[in-house]
């Protein structure tokens, strides 16, 4: 009896060994061994394809252009075996609050049926897969439902952000968020408050702390004299860019609002870009030789000794009574500073001229002179 088993077990041996040594040297000889699973099922063939597409052909798997296949159809076959997913497409019924569509898709999990369905899903939603109980109605086994969590804005510690939660009242927002109040904390609306579409929810903390906040860098201006250029010409040679930085303050914050900030720390995040800017300077007009004094000139201007005093003062600061002072910044010229100097009817280094376009420029901006005086004396321009 125990000869009997012996030779038996070791009949099942051979004849096992000789299958698999058999497709082990058929795939070798031949090609590759592929296992395909469909529909659950599974089958293995040994082929010479290149492709995972040709192989499915040369088996005779048809692949509709909904279906999806992993590896792709066009993957090239260099190892020994494949194990090939084909995933089927069927038709799903996808519920987005009022909005019902029908898809055909082979994906699996419901994030790939709402992505290939064309819907944008946040974090927050949440989704549930279910039979249809309608297939009259539906024409399809499976229903995606989408719960979308309501939108709303959110103020944390200072940075305002639009948020989303699937908690009915402000306490369970906080709570599924995570945050924990301390004693210094507040909330601007009740914790027992149904949280509602685009409303706005503050939470701070009282007394002092620090935020970290990023900010703009504003790029810096080179001029560039171009003598070759008249004056008001200009041109940007190379944009400039700007860059911004790591900013850290130091806040008081008295009930929810900040009524301090210090800067305590500043961070580089990237470097702002000068830009270059090509500044005429040539004149259309000769600078003026014809002598003469201020008094001359304001009086030649039309201008009332009462208004000489506050005229002295602005010209003196603008131009230092030279009639062909020029901007090499901005262009502006002249004993008034017009810019540009075209303004200026005549010829802009005529003290005379430059002066009578001054007069009437305070005139209508600023009633008279000493409107203007005033007016220079806070802002340091006119």
């Amino acid at each position: 009896m125990i000869i009997a088993v012996t030779l038996l077990v070791a009949a099942v041996y051979f004849i096992i060994s000789t299958r698999v040594g058999a497709i082990e040297g058929n795939a070798q000889a031949n090609g590759r061994l592929i296992t395909i699973h469909d529909r659950g099922t599974q089958s293995v063939i040994s082929t010479t394809a290149a492709t995972v597409g040709e192989a499915l052909e040369e088996a005779g798997v048809e692949i509709d252009k909904s279906d999806a296949v992993e590896p792709a159809t066009s993957e090239a076959l260099i190892a020994r075996a494949y194990d090939v997913n084909i995933y089927r497409a069927r038709p799903v019924i996808v519920v987005d609050g009022t909005t019902k569509q029908k898809v055909i898709t082979p994906y699996q999990t419901a994030s790939q049926i709402a992505k290939s369905a064309g819907i944008d899903m946040f974090e927050e939603d949440t989704t549930k897969m279910s039979r249809s109980d309608d297939i009259v109605s539906d024409g399809a086994g499976l229903r995606l439902t989408i719960d979308r969590a309501t939108p709303f804005t959110f103020t944390l510690y200072g940075k305002t952000t639009t948020a989303r939660t699937q908690g009915e009242t402000v306490g369970e927002m906080l709570k599924e968020k995570g945050i924990v109040l301390g004693a210094s904390d507040r909330v601007s609306t009740e914790q027992s408050a149904n949280v509602t579409q685009d409303m706005a929810i503050r939470v701070w903390r009282e007394g002092k702390q620090t935020i970290t906040v990023d900010e703009e860098v504003a790029f810096e201006t080179e001029k560039i004299q171009d003598g070759d250029q008249k004056i008001g010409y200009k041109a940007i040679k190379s944009a400039g860019q700007n860059g911004s930085r790591s900013v850290t303050y130091e806040i008081i914050i008295q009930d929810g609002n900040e009524v301090g900030r210090t800067e305590i720390a500043s961070i580089p995040t990237k470097e702002a870009i000068k830009q270059v800017e090509i500044i005429g300077v040539k004149s259309a007009v000769m600078p003026y030789t014809g002598g003469g004094s201020k008094s001359e000139w304001l009086l030649a201007a039309g201008i009332p000794q009462s208004d000489w005093a506050y005229a002295d003062s602005i010209v003196q600061r603008e131009s230092s009574w030279n009639p062909n002072a020029l901007n090499s910044s901005s262009g502006a010229c002249g004993l008034a500073q017009a810019l540009p100097c075209s303004k200026v009817p005549g010829n802009p280094f005529n003290p005379v001229d430059s002066l009578r376009w001054q007069k009437g420029y305070v005139d209508a901006r600023y009633g008279g002179y000493a409107g203007a005086y005033q007016f220079w004396q806070v802002n340091r321009w006119y």
